[in-house]
């Protein structure tokens, strides 16, 4: 037996491609955040638009404390620096991985992380420009006469990460749904048979995790239903393959 095929050396020879892998990743995420960072102040402007186009005139946004303009800014550029570099850190993730995969494992994963990957874009897209300007709305329209809506500038990042990440990983239900069902945890006709509670489930995240109003629930319940309709059809098209 040569030393290369002994256990211990094939731990190590993977050990180093992990931590190869992982410097490649975050090299390239460092990348786009340092090349981002000149821009950090116009990013901000622009995440911060939906809001200023509800305020009266004269609103604007506000700085408690005494370093949130600068660190506002950066940190929301570190946060469209990793949306930005997901699809490098996929990929070195999948090249990681994809060697100890079969040949059909393979041609089902690669379209599967594609299709994430888009649909969590779709849902942060989604956010920006249906749901934030509709929730900003709502919360202009109850603000009580004589207050003045000026949102801390942190508080309001903060406030539409979250958006952000609750729209983007809820349009992920399709591609859980297929995952669920090439592994032969459910079956199509199990996921048929449980739509109404599915419904039930989503109205009840979608009132959890977005905020206080029914047009944002709405915003992202209907969707979601929709998304579980076609994960469904999705299953069925690729069990139906696998079989």
């Amino acid at each position: 037996m040569n030393a290369a095929d002994q256990p211990g050396a094939s731990l190590v020879a993977h050990l180093v491609e992990l931590r190869s892998r992982l410097l490649r990743g975050v090299l390239g995420l460092v990348l786009v955040f340092v090349a981002l960072l000149p821009f950090a102040n116009r990013l901000y402007a622009w995440l911060a638009q939906p809001l200023l186009d509800k305020l009266p005139a004269g609103g604007q946004l506000i700085a408690v404390e005494v370093a949130s303009p600068f660190f506002a800014p950066v940190k929301l550029a570190f946060f469209v620096a990793l949306v930005l570099a997901m699809p490098w850190l996929l990929y070195q993730t999948w090249a990681f991985v994809a060697p100890g995969l079969y040949k059909s494992e393979r041609r089902l994963a690669l379209p599967l992380l594609a299709s994430a990957l888009a649909l969590f874009y779709a849902g942060c897209a989604f956010a920006y420009f249906l749901v934030l300007p509709a929730v900003f709305s709502f919360l202009h329209a109850v603000t009580p006469e004589g207050v003045a809506m000026m949102t801390d500038i942190n508080a309001y990042l903060d406030f539409v990460l979250v958006v952000f990440l609750a729209f983007g990983l809820s349009f992920e239900l399709p591609v859980a749904l297929v995952i669920l069902a090439l592994l032969g945890w459910v079956t199509p006709a199990q996921l048929r048979e449980w739509r109404g509670y599915a419904i039930v489930g989503i109205f009840v995240v979608a009132a959890l995790i977005t905020p206080p109003d029914v047009i944002s629930q709405l915003m992202l319940a209907v969707p979601m239903v929709a998304l579980y309709e076609a994960g469904i059809l999705a299953s069925v098209l690729l069990t139906r393959g696998r079989r």
